[in-house]
């Protein structure tokens, strides 16, 4: 499966991990693993280490999970990317919008 979720050890935070490519294709998936879980998630992971590609759909799914989670206010960190994945990520200066590790 293309996207998995996890919950850390405390429960807070939702862990979203996407394996190969981050297109459209993934859309419906992606809003599945965010918007159907329980009000006690307050901070949110993009785990990309198994990310291999990723497009202009996929930054727009990211600011719809920025725009779920509270907008200017929400705690989403986006980690483990790839030079070419952070290079997109860095070029559409995602860098001011979410905390990427």
């Amino acid at each position: 499966m293309p996207i998995q979720t996890r919950r850390d050890d405390n429960g807070q935070t939702l862990v979203i991990s996407i394996e190969g490519r981050f297109d459209f294709s993934t859309h419906q998936a992606f809003r599945d693993a965010y918007e159907h879980g329980d009000s006690t998630v307050q901070h949110y992971v993009v785990d990309l280490s198994e990310t291999t590609y990723l497009d202009s759909s996929a930054l727009g799914m990211l600011l719809l999970l920025r725009d779920y989670a509270g907008g200017d206010s929400a705690r989403v960190v986006i980690e483990n990317c790839n030079s070419d994945v952070r290079r997109i990520l860095s070029i559409s200066n995602f860098e001011k919008l979410f905390q990427i590790r």
